[in-house]
């Protein structure tokens, strides 16, 4: 029953991923915690796995697609890594009533961004034609001489290290909270920043993974192999799916799943603090 149970949540996992770009990820924890049995712990810990793994496959075929910055990805990536590092080791001194209810107001956070999204495109808002941001200047140059953009040099330390936090204190690092990222401190053009993300997620999940390893009671690993498995291949049928189907109303029942089950987390873990 667990092997069926954590072969369709990962199903559902990788199409959200694949045909949506992105949130599937954030029903990692859920999804072991009260379907597969795993305490808060193991469930941020194996969604690491989940998340690092799924993204990693993504970021080659994004690769070679031509959708990635690498150069960009990997600066962004090992600048998060301090913040991962710092998220997965406070997750460890805090009880796991805390770790789900600030899960649940993350997912409640998302799940608004996504309604307010469909909202939006109901409007028309999306219709409108925006500038789109092009690559610009370095930010550190060595040669011929040393020059530093400072204010955008502290402004990417400042974003990336709050994603590597919340990737290394929650077990999370989707798209909905790197694109937005690379687009403010990179200023990357729409186009890539989808793809650089996966690289970014990529790195940081593996950091946060590796200062997990040894602490606390581990998951079951078996579990978290399947659901990894199912992930990364159904991520692949969700892209072909994205190019058959309404998008707009995929995003939709998707904000319902992900309020709902912010609901029921936050319903569950809330009274458990007071």
């Amino acid at each position: 029953m667990t092997l069926l149970l954590a072969v369709a949540a990962g199903a559902l996992i990788g199409l959200s991923l694949g045909a949506l770009g992105g949130g599937g990820s954030i029903l990692a924890v859920p999804v072991l915690v009260y379907l597969l049995d795993q305490s808060a712990s193991q469930a941020t810990t194996g969604s690491l796995v989940v998340v690092g793994v799924t993204s990693l496959i993504g970021a080659i075929a994004a690769h070679r697609a031509g959708n990635v910055l690498l150069g960009r990805g990997l600066v962004f990536g090992l600048v998060a890594i301090g913040g991962a590092v710092a998220g997965a080791e406070a997750s460890d001194r805090v009880s796991e009533e805390v770790l789900l209810a600030a899960f649940a107001a993350l997912m409640l956070l998302v799940g608004g961004m996504l309604a307010w999204r469909q909202l939006r495109h109901r409007r028309g808002d999306d219709a409108r034609h925006v500038a789109r941001p092009t690559l610009d200047d370095p930010i550190i140059t060595f040669s011929p001489t040393f020059a530093c953009q400072c204010p955008r040099a502290l402004k990417v330390l400042l974003t990336a290290t709050v994603v590597g936090a919340l990737t290394g204190f929650l077990g999370v690092g989707g798209g909905f909270l790197v694109v937005p990222a690379l687009l403010l401190a990179l200023a990357l053009p729409m186009e890539y920043a989808a793809g650089t993300s996966l690289v970014v997620i990529t790195i940081t999940s593996a950091a946060a993974l590796v200062v997990r390893a040894g602490s606390g009671d581990p998951p079951d690993w078996a579990t978290v192999a399947v659901l990894t498995a199912t992930s990364a291949a159904a991520a692949v049928a969700g892209a072909r799916l994205a190019d058959r189907v309404d998008t707009h109303r995929l995003q939709a029942a998707f904000a319902v799943l992900v309020l709902g089950v912010a609901v029921y987390t936050a319903a569950r873990a809330v009274p458990a603090l007071l």
